[in-house]
Order: structure tokens, then sequence, then C-alpha cells
């Protein structure tokens, strides 16, 4: 690294290490989200043991959502001030005590502790880092190396939903979970993959880049003996250099493209997670065996990781690059359309087509997400962008499981729950397609008005 740090810096290498970046990224997706995907296969086994209704059991689930993308911040910030290494080392650390502490439950409120926040909190640290570093490393195949690196999460599902499957009939659920905790220790290796790079100022930030931090530094004036007064004027030009840095990093949120993406997650996350919750109780339900029901989550997980990689690839292509955006509406639309569905699909067989459409577009909206996020703040504020769009997250996440649960509850069929996710997401595709619709109205209107001369 240190003829980099005389050159001033790198353009993204768009490969060499990088793929080991992605790599690294690839296993975080499978210890993160795959893992949170798979703790919907403990959700009959938790009901049944503590005895409690489909609402209050959904809370584990929430919970660990909802604190995997509220602390998402907290790692974009943990990434930034320290290094994306230490950030997704230590959340390696935590998800995995939390996983094996959850093994020990004697209540659904030690569950929500252990599983919801301690867990949760640890994928937090790992998932906004891992995913940031991706998108400095490269550029012109960026949606490419986002495609393979997110496909994680579709791959993780296929192998562990079978797999949590037979260890919770060998070893109980508390076995499960303790083998689980073992698994996702793996994540700690993964952050020592993650080597810092020094971008061009152009590429990275108006400031100078930490080779360790990545985030902007100014060089201190002063290179002489301080004197007191030298002192107090540096801590002056430090505060001042302190406060310049936050507002450049937050800078984004005054962009009005990304106000109306953020609206867009909001209503995106309100219905994303409901299927990955339901869609085994709901099989179970209708009286698919247990082995099947998993299986549907396989399915969804393995096709998820072809809409990943071929989603990224055709975005990649110069003809579709500029029509990403629309890209990302028709996907999130489709996977709402497929929600309505579903209360029509009542067996083994009718249910594969659901888990083959809706993981293949799940996984080409995941892959898209940063990438969109990207084309719109840039790469100087992703990583604190990418906090931020998964914090909304957040409160979707916690909320729409256990007002599916409570759906359930009191309708007594899953109807209520599949819709509420559908029309959430084609509503989330809604917003941002009319805004497009808008602009492009608009912008006639700007060009006449430019060329009459009155």
């Amino acid at each position: 690294m240190a003829p980099e740090k005389k050159k001033g810096g790198v353009l993204p290498p768009d490969g060499g290490w990088g793929w080991m970046i992605v790599a690294g990224c690839f296993v975080v997706t499978v210890c993160t989200r795959a893992v949170t995907r798979c703790i919907s296969i403990f959700f009959v086994e938790f009901q049944m043991h503590f005895g409690r209704d489909y609402s209050g059991t959904a809370w584990i689930h929430s919970l660990v959502d909802c604190t995997t993308m509220l602390c998402a911040p907290l790692g974009s910030l943990i990434g930034n001030r320290l290094s994306c290494r230490v950030a997704v080392m230590l959340g390696g650390f935590l998800s995995s005590i939390g996983l094996v502490l959850s093994s020990f439950a004697t209540s659904l409120e030690y569950l929500y502790l252990t599983l919801g926040v301690l867990t949760g909190l640890g994928f937090a640290l790992c998932y906004t880092p891992a995913i940031a570093m991706v998108g400095i490393y490269f550029f012109e195949r960026k949606a490419l190396a986002y495609g393979i690196a997110m496909s994680g999460s579709g791959i993780g599902t296929f192998i562990l939903a079978p797999v949590v499957q037979l260890l919770i009939e060998h070893y109980s659920w508390r076995g499960a979970l303790l083998i689980l905790g073992g698994f996702v220790s793996n994540l700690c290796v993964c952050g020592a993959l993650l080597r810092p790079i020094i971008l061009k100022e152009e590429e990275a930030c108006p400031l100078p880049v930490d080779s360790e931090c990545e985030y902007g530094v100014k060089p201190p004036a002063v290179n002489s003996v301080p004197t007191g007064s030298a002192v107090g004027d540096k801590l002056e030009v430090d505060a001042k250099q302190r406060c310049l840095q936050s507002m450049q990093e937050c800078h984004f949120l005054l962009m009005p493209d990304f106000l109306v993406l953020a609206g867009s997650f909001l209503l995106l996350a309100s219905g994303c997670s409901l299927p990955f919750v339901y869609l085994v109780p709901y099989a179970l339900d209708v009286g698919v065996s247990h082995q099947h029901a998993a299986f549907l989550m396989s399915i969804l997980g393995v096709i998820d990781i072809i809409g990943n990689i071929t989603f990224g690839w055709f975005t990649d292509r110069r003809c579709l690059k500029k029509y990403r955006n629309i890209c990302y509406m028709f996907a999130v639309g489709m996977e709402g359309l497929c929600c309505l569905f579903i209360p029509l699909l009542r067996t083994f067989v009718s249910l594969v087509p659901f888990s083959v459409l809706y993981g293949y577009f799940d996984g080409a909206y995941v892959a898209l997400i940063p990438v969109v996020t990207s084309d719109v703040v840039g790469t100087t504020y992703l990583s604190s962008a990418l906090g931020v769009v998964f914090f909304l997250h957040a409160v979707p996440y916690l909320v729409s499981p256990p007002i599916g649960g409570w759906l359930v509850d009191t309708t007594g069929t899953y109807t209520a729950t599949f819709f509420l996710s559908g029309f959430a997401l084609i509503s989330s595709s809604l917003l941002l397609f009319s805004v497009a619709v808008i602009r492009r109205c608009k912008k006639p209107q700007k060009n006449s008005l430019s060329k009459d001369p009155t």
C-alpha cells in the first residue's frame, strides 16, 4: 500500500483483490441474511415449545431484522471511523455469541434479547461495511460484483434451509442454534479479508482519504513543535475539520432523488419480509409436510441466486446501464404481484412456482439496491447512504411480521397478510415510477421555455 500512498490513491481496481472483497461480502450475506431467513424454520418450534400465538412468536424474526437495519448506521460509523475490517470482525463475534446464548433460552423474552437484539446488532455491524467495500473496489463492473456478493443470501438460504431442518430434527432447536452460532463465527474471517484501499480524491471525496478509515482527513498545517497557542489553534482546526467531515457525510440527505428513494424503501421494507416469515407456516397450514415446506425456502434461495447474478450482469450492459432504476422498479413490482396470488396456491406443487418467481425477483432487486443508491448519491457517500437505507428498513421490519401475525390470529387465514405484502411492494414500485413519469413530462416544458425568446 505504500506506493499507492505516494501516488495519492488509485482508481477502483475492478478486479484483483476486489474479487476477494466480493468473496468476503458473499459469505457475510450468507451468515447474515440467509441465517435471518432460516429463523422462520424455527417459528413453529418456538411456538410449540413456549405455547405462544403467531404475533408473539413473530417478534423474534422482527427484532433480528429490525436491529440489523436499525443499527446499520452504527456499522457505517465504525467502518468509517475505525475500518470495515474492525466492524465486521466485531459484528461476527457479537452475532455468534447471540446465537450460542439463544440455545439456552428459557422464555420467548429471552430470545427477544439474545436472538433478536444481540444477534441482530452483530449482523448490523457486518452487513453495511462489507457491502460498502464492494462499491469502493468496483466501478465499471459494480452491478455484477454486487450481484455475486448479494447472491450469498440466496445460496445460503438454499443450503441452510434443509440443513437447519435436519439439525432441528436431530439435535432439537437448541442444538441447531448452537451449531449456527459456530457457523456465524466465520464472519470474523470475512472481516480479515476487507483490506482498505486508498481511492483518488476525485473518486472518493473532496478531502484526502485515510488508508485505514476511508474518510476525509486534511493534513495538518502545523509542522513545527506546537506551542500553547498553536495547540489551541490545532484543536480548533481539528474541530472544524470534524464538523466539515460530518456535514459532508450527511450531504446526501438533502438530495431530492435520495428522499424519493428513501420513501420507496420504506414501502418496500413493509412488504418484503412477510413472505419469508410466513411462507413455511402457510405451507404447513395447507397440509404441506415439514421437509417440503423447508424445501420451498431452498427453492426460493437458489432462484434468488439467479436473480442476483443475471440482473447484476444485465444491468452492467451498456444498453441497460442507464435503465437500472426501471429494472429495479420492475423487479419490485413483480415481486408484489406474486404475493397477491399466493392465497390461491394450496399445494406443494402450486407453491413451487411462487418460490421460483418470488425468489428470482427478490434476488434481482436486492442486487440493485446498493447500485441504485450509488447511482443517486455517488461512491463518496455510499457507505453512509447504505447505513441510512438499511436504517429505513428497521421500523417496517419490526412491525410488519407482528402485524401479519395479528392478521392471521384475527382472520384465521394468511390471505390478508400476503395481500399486505403485495400492495406494499407494488406501492414502492409505483412511487418511483410516478416520480419518473412526472420528471419526464416536465422535461419538454423546460425545453420549450428555454427555446421561447420571450
